[in-house]
């Protein structure tokens, strides 16, 4: 059953009457100490699990679909059975959600561990991605950290043109939390996410 607090959220939902609600397909806490962060998941069958049955109590209490986005990450447990992007998509089937795509995170992610960007796209199920991001990020040398500050760098537009010719048109949000460039500098990279999905659409049409 449901706790108290998401009894109350639903009315809140039907009041707002957003296009959509996500939440990070990540944990933050156990035993009652708290990380304030977006800690990645042991990929294995268990927590597979117990994901999809969390996120089926959360729908049902919203009475709506809900979208899970993936996070970056530094580390990767030993215990972990599956790629990150088989998890994600397998998720989103057995729980009938939607996905929030990422793709900095993927980026970040690829980079930190060493796998291919452009496979965890293309192992994306079509019909799950309902939105996407876009971020800029912060190179440290050794690693790099998602830190949504900077510029979208070439290899993530590229991720981006990928994604838009695996799912389509889809929503596009560019995130900036720390030394937010100048307006010029957003309506750019705006303009640009606008220019790579006609110039992906175009092209479908011409291909049909």
């Amino acid at each position: 059953m449901a706790d108290a607090r998401g009894a109350r959220a639903s009315p809140c939902c039907d009041c707002v009457k957003q296009a959509w609600l996500s939440d990070h397909l990540c944990w933050g806490g156990a035993g009652g100490h708290y990380a304030h962060d977006l800690l990645p998941l042991p990929y294995t069958d268990e927590a597979l699990e117990h994901v999809v049955a969390r996120i089926a109590e959360a729908q049902e209490v919203l009475r709506r679909r809900i979208l899970v986005e993936n996070v970056s990450s530094y580390l990767t447990f030993a215990d972990s059975t599956i790629t990150e992007w088989d998890f994600v998509a397998e998720t989103a089937r057995r729980a009938d959600c939607g996905i929030l795509l990422d793709v900095i995170n993927v980026y970040v992610s690829a980079v930190n561990h060493g796998f291919d960007p452009q496979q965890y796209i293309l192992a994306l199920p079509r019909e799950r991605v309902g939105q996407i991001h876009l971020a800029g990020h912060t190179d440290l040398g050794t690693h790099l950290l998602d830190t949504h500050d900077g510029h979208v760098v070439e290899p993530v537009w590229q991720l981006y043109r990928l994604a838009i010719e695996r799912f389509g048109p889809v929503s596009t949000l560019i995130e900036s939390d720390d030394h937010v460039p100048e307006l010029e500098v957003l309506l750019a990279e705006t303009e640009r996410a606008r220019t790579i999905e006609s110039q992906v659409c175009c092209d479908a049409a011409r291909c049909t």
